[in-house]
């Protein structure tokens, strides 16, 4: 399943998301949610632990001035990326 989380972790459960995320999953961030791989953040400490895949959309990380930021194991993909990993997994849940 791919989960996306739009709303920066302050503003959600993340906890009760990442409960839910199995090791088949991803985790996709845009809009706020980017804000989630920010490395040295509390979300990002626990976003690199839990060695899944985590994609951060680079245009809402770009509109928001954190290109160079964000977590070493977090991968960036552009929409045509996001399309893939939509194609990828059958189930997508939105999270915020």
């Amino acid at each position: 399943m791919l989960f996306t989380l739009a709303n920066s972790p302050q503003s959600c459960d993340l906890t009760a998301l990442l409960r839910l995320i199995g090791p088949q999953d991803a985790l996709l961030l845009v809009q706020d949610g980017v804000l989630a791989a920010v490395k040295n953040g509390e979300a990002g400490e626990r976003l690199a632990t839990l060695g899944l895949p985590v994609y951060v959309l680079s245009e809402d990380l770009s509109a928001r001035g954190l290109v160079g930021q964000i977590l070493h194991s977090a991968t960036l993909i552009d929409y045509t990326g996001f399309v893939a990993l939509t194609e990828k997994h059958s189930q997508h849940m939105a999270w915020r």
